[in-house]
């Protein structure tokens, strides 16, 4: 793992694959670092001839932090939105997608697929209507474009989510994200508390920083919805989305593809909110499917965009060019 700099920030950055291939930038969701994307999804995907980067987002992770900047406790900060005060939180989804895009910047690339998963697909919706020009297709996992009216998470994992673990001590924290990670997981794609375990001890000892999961969860809630942008998405769209999924229910992955002018949608039986082992070769061969097809495309339309040869010219009282 290296860093760069990005957006005039220093952000911790892993890669996978031929530099020289199509690149596929792994954008992760709310206060979760970039080691959750599994190395088994990345190796696969560079093993279908993808250049596959994954970074921690600011504030979480390795990448910088924003040290002191305040935000509202949850239940103020829906109090002051219900009064009509606006809050605004320290960096917007929008200052993250200028984030993902100073990463191609950094690595010296002009386009890239976008495969972004909860809030990191907000992220990476926003960075595909507002820079077209920078993204080869999208892949929406496990998001929602934000629209009022849509269904909120189930209340008792909201309510557990969005509470402070009452101990601070090692043991009790990787207790606590192991009930997070058993009530968003997905029962088609089972995972053992041990293993559960294991992983949130190895994220609780490469970093641990609850002060940027508020922030994030700030810019989501001070960030306006997204109606307006999904329409003005033209790159290839592939949107999936669990059917057991509690935390962003599965109407609000429907909802993002009515939205996106030609996308797709694939409905995930039994899949929830996390990114269980077992179901990443079918998400591999989901996204390097996608991917690969909207190359083919901007290749097709490349090559018809290129102007003919002139004919052959031909010498008038012939029978045929000369």
């Amino acid at each position: 793992m290296s860093s760069l700099r990005a957006n005039s920030l220093t952000i911790e950055y892993d890669e996978f694959g031929d530099r020289s291939a199509p690149a596929v930038l792994l954008i992760m969701g709310l206060g979760t670092q970039m080691t959750a994307w599994p190395e088994s999804l990345c190796r696969g995907l560079a093993g279908r001839g993808f250049r596959v980067i994954r970074f921690d987002n600011r504030d979480v992770g390795l990448s910088e932090k924003f040290d002191g900047a305040k935000v509202p406790g949850l239940v103020r900060w829906r109090l002051m939105h219900m009064l009509g005060i606006k809050v605004r939180p320290p960096y917007t989804l929008a200052d993250m997608a200028d984030d993902a895009a100073g990463v191609l910047d950094s690595l010296g690339i002009a386009r890239a697929h976008l495969v972004g998963i909860s809030m990191g697909g907000m992220i990476a919706q926003i960075m595909a209507a507002t820079r077209p020009d920078r993204v080869r297709s999208l892949t929406s996992l496990a998001s929602t474009s934000g629209a009022p009216g849509l269904p909120g998470p189930d209340v008792q994992l909201a309510r557990h989510m969005f509470s402070r673990p009452r101990k601070a001590t090692r043991e009790y924290l990787i207790d606590h994200t192991v009930k997070t990670w058993r009530m968003i997981g997905s029962p088609a794609f089972p995972v053992s508390d041990e293993e559960r375990h294991r992983k949130a001890s190895e994220a609780l000892d490469r970093s641990f920083y609850p002060e940027g999961y508020r922030r994030h969860l700030a810019a989501i809630l001070g960030s306006a919805g997204r109606t307006g942008l999904l329409s003005r998405i033209g790159a290839p769209t592939l949107v999936i989305h669990g059917d057991s999924d509690r935390l962003i229910p599965p109407e609000c992955g429907r909802d993002t593809a009515r939205r996106i002018p030609g996308s797709q949608l694939e409905i995930i039986a039994g899949l929830g909110h996390d990114l269980p082992e077992s179901f990443m070769p079918q998400l591999t061969a989901l996204v390097a499917r996608h991917a690969a097809a909207a190359d083919r495309r901007d290749e097709s339309s490349r090559a018809t965009a290129t102007p003919a040869i002139p004919a052959d010219p031909v010498i008038e009282g012939s029978s045929g060019p000369v």
